[in-house]
């Protein structure tokens, strides 16, 4: 398997024939919740054509045009009697033998079996438009007979986006423009060369907004930015962004589209909205999920909070659109004045197997839970800081890839280390998602508000702001170049800290999840290493020597095993471990780090938001941004010399923190390295070819039949 990763572009053909798969799978997914409606009910499929004429096979039910391309059959019946039977089209006058096969709703040309009630999409082949065909029909080859047929009016218009005019500033506000702006389909519009300034006065609660009405007014609902918040959003220099109506909102449902200021009621920037749009329909999964208490607010497309005060205790409802590894979290933060996760007191919620928890937490440090000094500093469980996990779970479940967690806790706890739910005031609150690792803990959050978050927990009325759930196809991006050290004259390399660069990088790279550090070797994010046994390095270490820091204390170690963290680890999973360097043991058998360096660190530029670091396309363009501070010091030099006893593959990591390194190649020999791996490569490829011509020819020889 080490060996395929250098074959890693061979593969690479294979992902587009993936991605085809995963969105058919998806729009069968999204319409099979359809079925059974007539024409003008439910939601908006496309433009009706109209009805199959049935004749014979109990073939029927309605068709639309999804776009150009795509028709869209809702409640298909065909009895499946035929002997020769397929969807069938053609620009003749009526339909016959002058036509052409349409691919079912796999892509397949199969004779058709029985479809009962079905709701699907078919494709025309070859690029063909609907506006270049007359009708479509239920055919049969064999007898000729036609079992039922649509036509295509004269001067059909199939759906496609819609271009809906640009943004452009109005006097007296901040800068706001745009170049075009297209309605993609029924949820989805894209703002290209979108700029805004960010200098908005008052509180700056600048919204993207829709609502119905001649103009746009206060009286509208927010729209998630392209990543999905609800906060006030960023400033923006010509960006193309996509946004996503909520919940089950369409563009049918709005009158207008604005830059608006929700606490000055400003518009700064808008366009009106068409009622008879012919756009195509969209193809995201709306999930309706209702909450049990009475307040409810939504904090992220994908996340949600609802809670109910009585008597001297609060019940806590968390909802959120999450993997099935991933965490929600949520507390009260650090300070009276502000969203701030330093000293914040939270709950991780999460669900594992059949299994849900509601564990208590308390943040003394921005980093995982270690141990300074003899005490945990952290991100660390109240009950390993001698507190009390006040958090008592009521209920969990998990249905559509939604996690539901209900618990609750006294409004003033008796964990001295808990703050206080005050209902005289709103109160700041932090919240964040991302994944959990191998022992359940929180790693470095993914998702995450960068402006303050403030709640009143005691309103007079409920609040809620809730709208349904809404989910689409990942549009994966690709990792950034996994770099490789496979230099025969390179014999030293130089270790320091850098951001891990999100799901493109670090995670990505690996495939752990990251705490949000990573090592940079000789200036590479993660390299992988390939070093001679024989042959001695030198690591030059620049990741911290100071013991007190909680964050930036990262000793360089080399093991056996892949996620470091050595430090962290019981006393059994210790001795399971082969420490290869970095780590000396005392007296007592304690491990001892020997590698501690000045800490030399690359942090983000001030502005800079790192949730957008997945929009970098290169590692490369990613690093130029990046602000290098190194503390005076020399280096500590971690000498090393593999021998024939030490294993193929080994890892470099921290000996505080879990996933900041990676894999460190242990050959005997160079040219045998590269030969063993080209050999590897050719025969992948090679594998890939057979596999080529083999499907090539039971398709050529079903043709045949």
């Amino acid at each position: 398997m080490e060996e395929m990763r250098f074959c890693y572009g061979s593969a690479v053909r294979w992902r587009g024939t993936m991605r085809i798969l995963a969105s058919v799978l998806l729009v069968v997914a999204v319409l099979d919740n359809a079925a059974t409606q007539k024409p003008e009910d439910g939601p908006y499929r496309g433009k009706y054509i109209g009805k199959f004429n049935s004749y014979h096979h109990q073939a029927s039910g309605d068709v639309y045009a999804v776009d150009e391309y795509t028709f869209l059959l809702t409640g298909f019946n065909y009895d499946g009697n035929g002997i020769d039977t397929f969807f069938w089209s053609g620009a003749s006058n009526r339909p016959g033998p002058q036509g052409f096969i349409v691919p079912d709703e796999y892509g397949k040309t199969n004779i058709l079996e029985r479809y009962f009630n079905k709701d699907f999409t078919l494709r025309l082949p070859d690029n063909k438009k609907i506006t270049e065909v007359k009708w479509l029909a239920v055919y049969d080859l064999n007898s000729q007979n036609n079992f039922a047929d649509v036509y295509i009016p004269e001067d059909f218009e199939p759906p496609v986006p819609q271009k809906a005019g640009s943004l452009t500033a109005i006097a007296g506000g901040p800068m706001v423009s745009s170049d075009t702006i297209n309605i993609l389909d029924s949820k989805t519009i894209r703002i290209t060369d979108f700029s805004y300034d960010g200098k908005a006065g008052g509180q700056g609660a600048v919204h993207f907004w829709v609502g119905v009405g001649p103009s746009p007014s206060s009286k509208g609902s927010k729209v998630p930015d392209e990543m999905g918040y609800l906060d006030p959003i960023r400033a923006y220099d010509r960006e193309t962004i996509t946004l996503e109506l909520p919940g089950d909102m369409t563009i049918f449902d709005i009158d207008w589209f604005s830059v608006y200021d929700v606490e000055a009621r400003r518009d700064y920037g808008s366009i009106l909205i068409s009622d008879d749009l012919n756009v195509p329909p969209s193809l995201v999964r709306v999930t309706p999920h209702t909450e049990s208490l009475p307040n409810c607010r939504q904090l992220h497309k994908d996340y949600r909070v609802s809670w109910e005060v009585f008597g001297p205790q609060i019940t806590i409802q968390l909802a959120g659109n999450v993997q099935q590894d991933e965490y929600m979290s949520f507390g009260l933060s650090g300070s009276d004045s502000r969203s701030q996760m330093l000293g914040a007191d939270v709950v991780v919620a999460f669900i594992d197997g059949h299994r849900g928890y509601a564990v208590d937490y308390n943040i003394t440090s921005l980093a995982p839970c270690v141990q300074v000094l003899g005490q945990n500093k952290g991100v660390c469980r109240d009950d390993v800081v001698g507190g009390l996990d006040s958090y008592q779970l009521h209920t969990y479940s998990r249905e559509n890839d939604i996690n539901t967690i209900t618990f609750r806790r006294t409004l003033i706890s008796s964990d001295s280390g808990d703050k206080e739910f005050l209902l005289d005031r709103p109160m700041y609150v932090i919240w964040a998602m991302g994944r959990l690792d191998s022992n359940n803990e929180p790693t470095y959050h993914d998702v995450y508000p960068k402006r303050n978050v403030q709640i009143h927990f005691n309103t007079s009325e409920p609040v809620n702001d809730c709208f349904s759930f809404t989910s689409r196809e990942a549009n994966l991006k690709d990792v950034w170049e996994r770099q490789q050290i496979f230099d025969r004259s390179v014999r030293a390399f130089t270790a320091t800290l850098g951001p891990a660069g999100g799901k493109r990088g670090y995670q990505g790279i690996t495939g752990h999840v990251s705490n949000g550090l990573a090592w940079y070797i000789n200036g590479f994010l993660v390299p992988e290493l390939w070093l001679r046994r024989g042959l001695t390095y030198s690591f030059l270490v620049r990741g911290g020597n100071n013991p007190h820091s909680p964050e930036f204390y990262h000793p360089l170690v080399i093991t056996d095993e892949p996620h470091g963290g050595y430090d962290r680890l019981s006393d059994a999973r210790q001795s399971e471990i082969r420490v290869l360097a970095g780590v000396e043991f005392t007296r007592r058998g304690r491990p001892k780090p020997i590698a501690a360096g000045p800490l030399c660190l690359a942090r983000h530029p001030e502005g800079q938001d790192r949730r957008l670091d997945d929009n970098f396309a290169t590692f490369k363009k990613f690093n130029r941004t990046l602000k290098w501070t190194c503390d005076s010091g020399d280096p500590a030099v971690l000498e090393i010399t593999p021998n024939t006893s030490w294993p193929d593959v080994v890892y470099y990591n921290s000996f505080t923190h879990a996933n900041m390194g990676w894999k460190i190649h242990i050959v005997d020999s160079y040219s045998q390295s590269a030969r063993s791996h080209a050999s590897a490569c050719s025969s992948f490829n090679h594998s890939i070819r057979l596999l080529l011509i083999a499907s090539s020819f039971v398709v050529w020889t079903w043709a045949l039949k």
